[in-house]
């Protein structure tokens, strides 16, 4: 397992943009698969995007492809989620997800690797 903390949360107007940092602990991070996941209240908690160890594959929801671009530093232990053109219903908590393995996942249960999230809230 690796640590991981968020940064990066905020109030944005709609249109606005974001961008999430995510930094991980330990020497087996570019070996893990990574995930960004949120959660709005009441709601369960849903899959934004993955991105592989090396970087070469990604994945992303359908509600946020075109507009959100996961990306990673290995040399930093850093993964970002970049976003953009960001809408109300962006709003949630976001967390960052990790797995040992190459491949990409987008179910939350195949993560063993969780951050305390950062809240994102977009304003109308």
């Amino acid at each position: 397992q690796v640590q991981l903390v968020e940064s990066g949360g905020g109030l944005v107007q709609a249109g606005g943009s974001l961008r999430l940092s995510c930094a991980a602990s330990g020497r087996t991070f570019s070996s893990h698969t990574m995930g960004w996941f949120r959660q709005a209240p009441g709601k369960e908690r849903e899959f934004v995007a993955a991105i592989s160890w090396s970087g070469g594959g990604t994945s992303y929801a359908d509600s946020v492809k075109g507009r959100f671009t996961i990306s990673r530093d290995n040399a930093k232990n850093t993964v970002y989620l970049q976003m953009n053109r960001l809408k109300p219903e962006d709003t949630a908590v976001y967390h960052c997800a990790g797995r040992r393995g190459t491949m990409v996942a987008r179910n939350r249960y195949d993560y063993d690797s969780w951050g305390q999230g950062t809240q994102v809230t977009v304003s109308s």
